[in-house]
């Protein structure tokens, strides 16, 4: 079989099962570093405004380097870019372990960004390829799988705690196996050509009126990701007082890949405005069942809410832009992700500021409304409920 993309002949389920290694690598490595976020704020004695100031360096490695990743895919293979991305990523997952200062947590946590931004971006782009391989859709079963290697690294954290095993130790042996795993099932990812030069695309693409309407409401959607990504394990901690944090954030990343894996049936039967309604709504629930009742089995029940309200609105939003009629669909969804990843990468860090000033309660307590925000938004879509969620052609970014 041969295809106008790759070229060469490809086995279609060899480049399946080697792309889902990849995103398997992201989500693995992402949610690693994430789980043993409270270990190394006690370690290196980091109140919550400094780790939310420390936790900059992350999006700034990644935005920094988007106009990089550009420029590279333009000259060389997605497939290329990809593997030397999951290396430089594992191996700024093992150096976060062995920081002793917080200024070389910074330096790590901006490397850490930079080669997250290589990898996750490449491999979307080696999906595209895949799906173009089957007749079906099967692109979003990627990200399911990203949600179950996050999950898996959730669960291998609190293990680890409960163990009294070190960061050192836990992310070295974590970027070994990664890396291992990049590297033997890189033969079997697809050899696509570099963007041709008349396909280029700006880097930022700026939103028109309605497509900064769905910007926000992916803004709203990640920042709660991202939030939970960073804070849900030290908010267990501290403002529940459970005996391990980080069972709050396997509780989140559970609830998450079920709604992502149960998210297209549901859409099917109620609609996409309903569906992203109701997400709006258990967002909003989650977050102040959390931070009203900080009880171990209330706060765990409200971060089920969450995960299953942030778990398909990235999806569906993407889906409704890239029918824009303004911007072509890949413009479209670029120019809405820059804004949603700006929540996803910017707001947890306030989350520590808001902290600091007051409780970690009225931090989540507040980021509740942007479950609201969100609800409000799709209130005054116009959108038909039979919007097509993301095909081969809008891939989403983890």
């Amino acid at each position: 079989m041969t295809t106008a993309a790759s070229g060469p002949a490809v086995a279609p389920a060899r480049a399946r099962l080697a792309t889902t290694v990849f995103f398997l690598v992201s989500g693995f490595g992402f949610s690693t570093w994430a789980s043993r976020i409270p270990t190394i704020q006690q370690q290196l004695g980091l109140s919550e405004a400094e780790l939310g100031s420390v936790l900059l360096a992350l999006p700034a490695g990644l935005m920094l380097t988007l106009p990089v990743t550009g420029a590279l895919l333009q000259r060389f293979s997605s497939r290329q870019i990809m593997l030397v991305g999951a290396v430089l990523y594992n191996l700024a997952l093992a150096l976060l372990g062995l920081a002793t200062h917080t200024w070389q947590l910074v330096v790590l946590l901006f490397c850490f960004g930079s080669s997250r931004n290589l990898l996750n971006i490449s491999v979307n782009a080696q999906s595209v390829g895949v799906q173009a391989l089957y007749p079906r859709s099967i692109i979003a079963t990627f990200h399911g799988m990203w949600s179950v290697a996050g999950f898996a690294a959730a669960a291998v954290g609190a293990g680890l705690i409960g163990l009294r095993i070190g960061p050192g130790y836990h992310f070295l042996a974590a970027a070994v196996v990664l890396t291992g795993l990049a590297l033997a099932f890189y033969p079997g990812t697809l050899a696509l050509p570099p963007t041709p030069t008349a396909e280029r695309r700006p880097a930022f693409a700026l939103p028109d009126k309605t497509l900064l309407k769905f910007g926000v409401m992916a803004f709203a959607s990640m920042a709660c990701e991202g939030t939970m990504y960073d804070w849900s394990a030290i908010y267990f901690a501290k403002a529940a007082h459970a005996p391990v944090g980080t069972v709050g954030f396997v509780t989140y990343m559970v609830a998450m890949t079920l709604g992502r894996f149960l998210g297209d049936a549901l859409v099917s039967r109620y609609g996409v405005r309903t569906m992203l309604r109701g997400s709006g709504l258990l967002m909003t629930a989650g977050l102040l069942l959390a931070a009203l009742v900080p009880q171990p089995l209330v706060a765990g029940a409200g971060f089920v809410l969450v995960g299953l309200g942030v778990s398909c609105v990235i999806p569906l939003v993407f889906g409704m832009a890239g029918r824009s009629a303004t911007l072509g669909s890949g413009s479209a969804i670029a120019a809405v992700s820059t804004v949603g990843y700006f929540g996803f990468l910017l707001v947890p860090p306030v989350v520590g500021f808001v902290a600091q000033a007051a409780n970690l309660r009225w931090a989540f307590g507040l980021m509740a409304c942007l479950g609201v925000v969100l609800y409000a938004l799709v209130s005054r879509l116009r959108e038909p409920d039979n919007v097509a969620a993301p095909t081969a052609a809008t891939p989403v970014l983890e």
